[in-house]
């Protein structure tokens, strides 16, 4: 092994040394992944922050899974330039090109996968405009919090109601949720048969 790595330039040793560290890292990665751990590992470069939690917010280039998919790929690529007697410019250019390409692979393959994903999450807004019944008795003009059941986001919910209606709205009446009054509360009006 010794004289593989000695009969080398310095270029040729570079790509290697790249090839294998990031094929390395990048193998502990996908393990990782794929039992359930997690490299959690925020680090900064150059005033960029690379987060290798990829289940972030929209499209992520400057990810750490994607460094390390460039840098594996570059090295394997500028290998394979070298192995085929390309200058030196022409293999920096095509492994760093291939490097890019792969960034921009690995970040639209998380970027799709995220998509995918569906938070269990309520989100309250989207019980405006849905009907439901009353669960426990609901106090006229906002007098009394009662709860309704009533389907959001394709389950059913038991979520705390208010009404501005003159009377006390009772178990079992139909109501059609029209306002969120704060955080968890609703604001129902009594269904007219």
């Amino acid at each position: 092994m010794k004289e593989f790595f000695e009969s080398m330039s310095s270029l040729e040793f570079t790509y290697w040394m790249i090839a294998l560290i990031g094929s390395a890292i990048f193998s502990i990665i996908f393990i990782l992944t794929f039992i359930g751990g997690s490299a959690d590992v925020d680090m900064e470069a150059d005033g960029a922050d690379f987060e290798a939690d990829d289940g972030g917010v929209g499209f992520q280039f400057f990810t750490f899974k994607n460094v390390i998919a460039f840098f594996t790929i570059f090295g394997w690529s500028g290998i394979i330039c070298i192995d085929n007697k390309y200058s030196t410019s022409i293999t920096i250019i095509v492994s760093t090109i291939a490097g890019l390409i792969m960034m921009f692979l690995t970040s639209l393959l998380f970027f799709w996968m995220h998509k995918l994903t569906e938070s269990g999450t309520l989100k309250i807004k989207n019980a405006i405009g849905n009907m439901g019944e009353v669960y426990l008795p609901i106090g006229a003009n906002r007098s009394n919090i009662g709860k309704v059941q009533i389907k959001v986001q394709g389950s059913l919910r038991e979520l705390e109601a208010l009404s501005d209606s003159d009377e006390e709205l009772k178990t079992g009446t139909l109501v059609k949720v029209v306002e969120i009054v704060s955080a968890e509360i609703l604001l129902v009006e009594k269904l007219s048969k």
